[in-house]
């Protein structure tokens, strides 16, 4: 188990040939992960970079990464394109810089699949036509799910946006899909990504207690980049506080859709947050997770979770 002790971030700005360390400045950033097909967003403020960096990183500058955790737990919580850049003053003495970016936003907003699979293809070539598609826009293989293999008896001709082709190739193998740091993702609802389930408790780092609720379990922790939507965690399901049920007659429909409690523990991640400040709090990783193996109802609606910055309005 490593140390939660000794915070570490590291952001950098760039493009393909070269990259800007800002990590000596203040940094705050809001993370947001999902295991869906809506891209993740980051909103990271940098305090007091000089004219001179700001107007660099603003005129020169289309990706952002930002790496966070520990000494002994530190890596990735998010690689993207920026999407906005904007300088201003927080107060009479400070200026800051804003980031806005998305994780692959413009190939979920733009990408489009026009191929046709002869009679006998299946789920897997369909993937692959969706993949080649999204290639133009950085966006590789990631962790793909052994799909039904089940053949076509017809040929199909896949034409349109490819988020539209992926979902309906999704509700047909039980499967969800995210493109997730540049990777396509496709896990079944009932597994999960591979790699060993992620202990979280008061010695790991767990903040308060872990709640059920409509949207899923929730749990907070300190910062841990290792949690990531798809994967494993394990919580002791005793200390798991459970949701009140309504009396309302009117409420039956809602009580039975409140997600179970998994009786060995252990829960796929399908959101995380990530938010934090190198100059003071928070620094927390917050979660809804549902049970791993895909038993009882699964939320229809993922609750928002995470920091809201405070930006600058002036």
């Amino acid at each position: 188990m490593s140390e939660q002790w000794i915070r570490s971030v590291k952001l950098t700005v760039g493009d393909d040939s070269e990259e800007l360390d800002l990590s000596a400045l203040r940094i705050r950033f809001d993370v947001r992960q999902q295991d869906i097909q809506t891209p993740g967003t980051a909103n990271i403020i940098v305090t007091n970079p000089s004219p001179q960096t700001a107007a660099k990183a603003r005129e020169e500058y289309t990706k952002v990464v930002l790496q966070a955790g520990y000494e002994q737990n530190f890596g990735t919580i998010f690689e993207g394109k920026i999407i906005q850049m904007r300088y201003g003053r927080e107060t009479p003495t400070d200026t800051y810089l804003a980031i806005l970016a998305t994780d692959n936003g413009q190939a979920h907003n733009y990408a489009t699949v026009n191929k046709t699979l002869a009679a006998g293809h299946t789920f897997k070539d369909q993937v692959d036509a969706c993949l080649e598609a999204l290639k133009p826009f950085g966006v590789t293989a990631g962790f793909i799910a052994d799909l039904p293999s089940v053949t076509m008896p017809r040929g199909a001709v896949l034409f349109g946006m490819v988020r539209d082709k992926m979902r309906d190739i999704a509700a047909a193998t039980n499967t969800s899909w995210a493109i997730q740091s540049g990777k396509l993702n496709v896990v079944k609802n009932d597994s999960y990504h591979p790699g060993e389930a992620i202990v979280v408790n008061s010695r790991t780092g767990m903040i308060g207690m872990p709640v059920q609720t409509i949207g899923g379990i929730e749990v907070k922790t300190l910062l841990n980049p290792q949690i990531q939507p798809g994967r494993r965690i394990k919580i002791d399901q005793s200390s798991i506080q459970q949701a009140a049920f309504s009396p309302q007659y009117t409420a039956e429909v809602s009580n039975s859709m409140i997600p179970s409690i998994a009786d060995d523990g252990i829960y796929k991640v399908l959101v995380v947050s990530h938010s934090g400040d190198t100059r003071g709090n928070p620094y927390y990783s917050d979660i809804v997770c549902i049970r791993a193996d895909g038993q009882g109802p699964i939320p229809l609606n993922i609750s928002q979770i995470g920091l809201t910055l405070d930006y600058p309005d002036h």
